[in-house]
């Protein structure tokens, strides 16, 4: 299998994760926070920290294996989840304002981003 296809097979598992946890359990919580959403981010992120060390440093599984947990399932059950590991090992690696400037930068210019589509979809639509 193709590198492509396994990160594509991960990633339908992953958006399919996604989506039932955050509307089944975290969609109980309440409708005034996204609690889902914070929910399905907190958790991913911890599953990537997780995943990350067991595919690539104990088990050493092959790379599509590796493609399909990683970046594949948690990277399509949250990507803030891939951003946060980016962000951890800029930091780890002793590059700490390197890191804190990819969080700021992402943060803000990706709120900016959203903004500018709805802007963009209002004019067209």
């Amino acid at each position: 299998m193709g590198t492509w296809l396994a990160v594509a097979a991960g990633g339908a598992i992953g958006a399919l994760g996604r989506y039932l946890i955050s509307g089944w359990i975290f969609g109980a919580a309440g409708r005034g926070f996204p609690w889902g959403t914070l929910g399905v981010n907190l958790i991913g992120s911890c599953l990537m920290g997780f995943l990350f060390i067991w595919v690539t440093q104990e088990l050493k599984l092959a790379p599509v294996w590796q493609a399909i947990m990683v970046a594949g399932f948690t990277g399509a059950f949250t990507t803030f989840s891939t951003f946060a590991l980016e962000a951890l090992n800029l930091m780890m690696s002793g590059r700490t304002l390197v890191g804190l400037a990819y969080i700021a930068v992402s943060v803000v210019a990706c709120l900016g981003m959203v903004a500018l589509g709805m802007k963009i979809a209002r004019v067209l639509l």
